[in-house]
């Protein structure tokens, strides 16, 4: 009997998004040719958890508590600790990193135990947008050090390959291999005129008002002050009725709510109020195909991005697209087809596309029927089933 390929598989944490599904499809799915153990620290509490896909899946991730995001040299060194003792009782043949955090904890721990081939994936990075000029020095010093450290080095699209490589001297080009993200997308073609129907009644949207949702974290990278500016500016262009969401909570909530209330725009939040007002902030919904349904329009106001999940998961919901032109966004849409696409900051772009998109029916309807036949293709979770099964093959061929 064939002996299988032992992986490592190190997570930062278990919150709603693009990593922890990546990391559970790859769990799942790469059996039985290979075995796989899953590891990661806690979700914050301000972000939707995501364990309940792990259990969908039957997939049972062994926890770290001390593994967070925040620099703490107790935590992190017993975080290293535990991930070590884990390597050395489970001997992986790989490790394979997601994201910063789990990136440099499980990248020095299986350097230290002598691991045949460890690889990292950037879901993203911390190169601009996040911190000041010498706290985006050192991250990108101490990434370089761990480049060095990595088998391989794997960017989810063509232009952050290019980001890691050319502008922030990361590693080596050929360092770098590509694999985009995967998902299942199927349910968002499932039941959509019955999902569409119960998000508008539960939300009182009317049939002739247009609905714009901005999904993800409530954190000033995800800028939505930039939407709320737009929407403000969109209301007093159109004579279209407006209803926008705000998908999501974190950190800067009680800004944002402090901007709606001093640019005068009518808000709630739907958890306290049952009333239907311009803006609405929902918190969290597990059921984004649900919410998909109900929208008209899609957006993304990023000042930095990796691939944004919310956007593809937009266009396998047959939604058209506003977005910045951040990270990976490029990749992942079809611009002027599926999105549209401007630059950063750009407040009057932002407006000008929003409305093209509100002032025409037709338009939105034509631009959201191409989103999925683009992503059924290009991000179905088993074409990254295969492209890393590929990787994983050369890279222990190669040893």
């Amino acid at each position: 009997m064939k002996k299988k390929i032992k992986v490592l598989r190190i997570i930062n944490r278990f919150n709603l998004g693009g990593p922890s599904f990546n990391a559970a499809y790859l769990t799942k799915y790469l059996e039985p040719e290979f075995e796989t153990l899953l590891i990661g620290g806690i979700k914050y509490e301000e972000e939707e958890s995501s364990e309940f896909i792990l259990e969908k899946m039957g997939v049972s991730p062994i926890i770290i508590p001390e593994m967070q995001r925040k620099i703490t040299l107790t935590g992190d060194l017993k975080a290293y600790q535990k991930i070590k003792k884990i390597i050395q009782e489970y001997q992986p043949d790989i490790v394979h990193t997601h994201a910063a955090k789990a990136g440099a904890l499980g990248r020095y721990a299986a350097k230290k135990c002598n691991v045949p081939i460890i690889i990292h994936t950037f879901h993203g990075h911390v190169f601009h947008s996040y911190f000041n000029k010498s706290e985006t020095q050192f991250y990108k010093i101490s990434e370089r050090k761990l480049a060095q450290l990595s088998s391989k080095i794997v960017a989810i699209s063509d232009i952050q390959k290019e980001e890691l490589w050319k502008h922030h001297k990361i590693c080596e080009k050929d360092k770098v291999a590509v694999i985009p993200l995967g998902f299942d997308l199927d349910k968002f073609q499932e039941n959509i005129s019955q999902k569409r129907k119960s998000f508008r009644t539960e939300y009182q949207i009317k049939d002739d008002e247009v609905a714009i949702g901005i999904i993800g974290r409530l954190v000033p990278i995800k800028n939505h002050s930039l939407f709320i500016n737009a929407i403000n500016e969109v209301t007093k262009r159109t004579s279209k009725k407006i209803r926008a969401f705000l998908i999501g909570d974190g950190e800067d909530k009680k800004q944002l709510i402090k901007l709606l209330k001093r640019i005068e725009l009518d808000h709630v939040e739907w958890m306290n109020e049952q009333k239907p007002a311009t803006v609405t902030l929902t918190s969290w919904i597990k059921d984004i195909d649900w919410v998909n349904a109900g929208m008209d329009i899609i957006a993304l106001t990023s000042l930095n991005e990796g691939t944004p999940v919310t956007l593809i998961e937009a266009q396998a919901s047959n939604k058209p697209i506003v977005t910045t032109n951040v990270g990976g966004v490029r990749n992942i849409v079809l611009k002027d087809e599926t999105a549209f696409v401007v630059e950063s900051k750009n407040l009057e772009e932002l407006v000008s596309s929003m409305l093209k998109l509100i002032e025409d029916e037709n338009l939105r309807k034509k631009m959201g029927e191409k989103g999925w036949d683009f992503v059924k293709k290009e991000f179905h979770y088993m074409r990254l089933v295969e492209d890393t099964r590929k990787l994983y093959l050369s890279l222990l061929s190669n040893k």
